[in-house]
């Protein structure tokens, strides 16, 4: 099975994975707006039809990578992608508890980030 496309929409807040022209799974996330910023996973969904294929882990996978590229650390939110990072510590670098609970702090005063 081919893995699926990766694409990143900053903009829309929004790393996609795209089959055949169509977005079959995403995370929704936001730059935090702190000292040191940090890439915040806020919720990973993947279409009930390509469900079981790997495409969250994917998303979570190239989302850590798309992180230690831009040398910043991620704050995992999303239930599945915290889950994701206790299974996998060797890609995905505990984040400070601090910035955990500032990224918690912008996500309750800007509810529109979900």
């Amino acid at each position: 099975m081919a893995e699926p496309d990766i694409r990143d929409s900053r903009q829309k807040g929004l790393l996609e994975a795209v089959e055949d022209g169509q977005v079959v799974g995403r995370i929704a996330y936001f730059t935090l707006d702190a000292t040191p910023a940090a890439l915040v996973a806020v919720h990973t969904v993947v279409e009930p039809e390509h469900e079981g294929k790997g495409i969250a882990s994917a998303l979570v996978r190239e989302f850590y990578a798309m992180a230690a590229r831009e040398g910043v650390p991620v704050v995992p939110l999303c239930p599945y992608a915290a889950q994701w990072a206790h299974r996998h510590p060797d890609e995905a670098p505990k984040p400070p508890v601090e910035l955990v609970r500032t990224a918690e702090e912008q996500l309750m005063d800007q509810p529109q980030l979900w």
